[in-house]
């Protein structure tokens, strides 16, 4: 009898739950779950809810710009879907091991190795929107945090430290175009607003301790092993070097101590491991200089040793100093030039200094802005600048302003002195990745010195 009325009641709760999937109209997807409706599960009802209420702003923002940001956009869109993707698979997928988390993590890392792609090659006029979407894709490798020994901060936590990496970017998007086009400052504040408040708030809603794996679903398959290198024939070109390290690569996850010594750590490693006399040899007295018969007090005058050391800068391509459609000055490759000179400029027109070495430019009048971009020993005095004047991937490097400048930022640059006049110290400065950086301001008398600030970097 008992069991006649537990068959019923099985089958009944079949049937109403059946009729609730039929209605409710989800995705049904199979696995170790049993079939579960992972589409209305209220952790991805509140990812779809995120995506509506931030997500939007920053598409409808960059159809209206369009262009590579609308690319960009784009393929930030596209991260973020795949995400979710990988978040209703994680409730139905057993928790991996390190080579099958980075299997399993796989299509988000291209999609963000497809938006670091954007920011090589020469800079386009919207690098800083491009590198902000690149740079804030980091926050998503939230997903791969496994626990407290994974060498990642908590889930909350990540998001934040990543999006202050995207952040400085996103800043200089804007000051740049705050009073030119509010398309563009309506972007970069959605952007902001996409993953502080919005991924943080739902990752600390949904997942505070990280991703939660089903415990009877399917498994993850590692990737096959690689095949061994064979060494090249003779003669024939070295290999290319292999490609950079993924987001998301299985020995990021692996602490420190639990890796093999690479480098000089294992040069270290294996000094240690033998004695310390071990390989030393008896030094007997007729080895001694003082007693060596070929010992003399005149040194031998042998040819000289000629060492040409590759010079850091290559030059590209030939020089320029030219105006291309008439709204940027292009400055390139130029070398050994101080006598540089652009005076018919405005204040619509940017300034664009690239790959030049040892060379002096001024720049006579208001422009909108300038980047100085790969350069080595390298002056650039201006007078006036509407936006900001911006130095990357620089290496000795000398700005002066002599009328006003709301924003000099300083980005992977490496000796840097900026000067500073009366009418320009309240200029904001700005530094990431950088070293050497000093700034030089008029005394409080004509008749006084300059005075030197070294700026602190925080790298």
């Amino acid at each position: 009898m008992e069991e006649k009325l537990i068959a019923r009641l099985e089958a009944a709760v079949a049937r109403v739950e059946g009729l609730s999937l039929s209605s409710r109209g989800g995705v049904e997807i199979g696995g170790g779950d049993g079939g579960a409706d992972v589409a209305v599960d209220p952790s991805i009802v509140a990812f779809d809810d995120m995506m509506r209420q931030y997500f939007g702003r920053v598409s409808t923002a960059a159809e209206k710009i369009g262009g590579q940001v609308l690319d960009a956009t784009k393929i930030l869109e596209e991260a973020f879907t795949v995400q979710k993707e990988l978040l209703m698979k994680i409730k139905q997928t057993q928790k991996p091991d390190l080579a099958g988390l980075a299997e399993f993590l796989k299509p988000l890392n291209e999609v963000v190795m497809k938006a670091n792609k954007m920011t090589e090659g020469r800079r386009s006029d919207f690098f800083n929107h491009i590198k902000t979407a690149a740079d804030s894709l980091s926050a998503l490798a939230w997903i791969a945090y496994t626990g407290k020994d994974c060498g990642m901060s908590m889930p909350i936590a990540h998001v934040e430290e990543s999006w202050q990496m995207a952040e400085f970017y996103n800043n200089k998007i804007l000051v740049e175009y705050k009073t030119k086009d509010p398309n563009h400052v309506e972007w970069a504040k959605a952007v902001k607003e996409l993953y502080l408040p919005g991924l943080r708030e739902y990752v600390k809603s949904q997942y505070p301790l990280g991703p939660v794996w089903s415990a009877t679903g399917k498994t993850v398959a590692s990737a096959p092993p690689k095949a061994p290198t064979r060494a090249p024939p003779p003669g024939a070109p070295a290999p290319p070097p292999p490609p950079p390290a993924s987001l998301f690569s299985s020995e990021s996850s692996q602490a420190s101590s639990s890796r093999p010594k690479e480098g000089m750590a294992a040069v270290f490693q294996e000094i240690s491991s033998k004695p310390v006399t071990a390989g030393l040899k008896k030094v007997t007295d007729d080895m001694k200089t003082k007693n060596r018969g070929d010992r003399t007090g005149v040194v031998a005058a042998g040819e000289k040793e000629v060492r040409t050391s590759s010079p850091s800068f290559s030059k590209v391509g030939p020089p320029k100093l030219e105006l291309q459609m008439g709204r940027k000055w292009v400055v390139e490759n130029q070398i050994g030039r101080k006598n540089l000179v652009i005076d018919d400029c405005d204040a619509k027109q940017s300034v664009y200094v690239f790959g030049c070495k040892d060379s002096v430019l001024q720049i006579q009048g208001k422009v909108n802005n300038i980047t100085i971009d790969k350069c080595t020993k390298m002056g650039v005095v201006f007078t006036d600048v509407v936006a900001a004047c911006e130095i990357v991937n620089c290496n000795g490097v000398e700005v002066q302003c002599q009328g006003s400048a709301p924003t000099i930022s300083v980005d992977n640059t490496s000796g840097c002195q900026i000067y500073l006049n009366k009418d320009s110290l309240r200029t904001s400065i700005t530094t990431a990745k950088s070293s050497e950086i000093n700034v030089m301001i008029p005394g409080a008398k004509p008749e006084d010195d300059w005075v030197s600030f070294c700026l602190a970097v925080k790298i």
